[in-house]
């Protein structure tokens, strides 16, 4: 290769094409001026990006800050969620927005943070405006169904669930992801196999009935102090209930067991 057409070359990677010609027409005006010969044509030189190389392409959607912060927004709204999370936030349609300066992304009263979801973005600037932007918003998880059949009334143990995994967006809202929220739960409703368990298809086994007497006991760092009551309504394990005293005095304890109430 001619050693010049080599050195253009280089001149024109480190300084780009538009500099290297001019500087070609330049030295081809010189020799013209200095031979008395009619200036050379200067014909354009193609520039190629090296090999594994592509050109980068502005695009006006990734640089957007308003996706931006609805990506972040809604990946700390997920945070606490069971499973693995994934966002994608749709490009503005009609083309590009208008630019939004400070974005303070929100979601609508009452809106869930999964699934197909609208977030408004608060734009900030001379004139405030507000925009909304559409996203999806993924989260896979474990959740369990019932392996048999379930009559109201009926215990559920850990024979009676079956794992399964799957989009949070399309469960029913109050859908189990956790075994241990069943634990002491029956069924309130008939349950079909294969159904979803759901929390409001449970309720907590009754531990004290009413009329039932049951010892109410006192705690403190160093001491416990036990007496005797009757309980005046049926309660769960865990649940809040009145119990009379022998001396006729109501109190509110937590159900511990079967046959213990702890005062509050």
């Amino acid at each position: 290769m001619n050693p010049n057409r080599r050195t253009l070359r280089r001149y024109s990677r480190r300084n780009g094409p538009r500099k290297a010609q001019a500087l070609l027409a330049a030295c081809l005006l010189c020799l013209a001026g200095a031979t008395g010969a009619a200036p050379a044509q200067v014909t354009p030189v193609a520039m190629h990006a090296p090999a594994g190389q592509h050109a980068a392409t502005a695009s006006p959607f990734t640089e957007d800050p308003a996706r931006v912060a609805v990506e972040r927004f809604l990946l700390q709204q997920t945070a606490g969620l069971p499973g693995k999370v994934s966002v994608q936030v749709a490009p503005p349609s009609g083309g590009r927005a208008p630019e939004c300066l400070s974005p303070d992304p929100f979601l609508p009263a009452g809106a869930s943070p999964w699934g197909r979801v609208s977030v408004g973005v608060r734009c900030g600037g001379e004139r405030p405006w507000v925009r909304y932007m559409q996203a999806r918003v993924s989260v896979l998880t474990d959740y369990y169904v019932a392996s048999r059949a379930l009559g109201p009334g009926e215990p559920v143990s850990q024979a009676d669930i079956e794992v399964r995994q799957g989009d949070l967006a399309t469960l029913p809202r109050a859908v189990i992801t956790d075994p241990a929220q069943l634990a002491g739960a029956v069924a309130a409703n008939r349950i079909a196999a294969g159904s979803p368990m759901r929390s409001d298809l449970l309720r907590k086994a009754i531990a004290v009935r009413q009329g039932q007497t049951v010892t109410v006991s006192v705690e403190g760092e160093a001491f416990q102090i036990s007496s005797e009551g009757k309980v005046l309504a049926d309660a769960a394990t865990g649940n809040t209930v009145q119990v009379r005293l022998r001396n006729g005095q109501v109190v509110n304890g937590l159900v511990r067991s079967g046959d213990t109430v702890v005062l509050q």
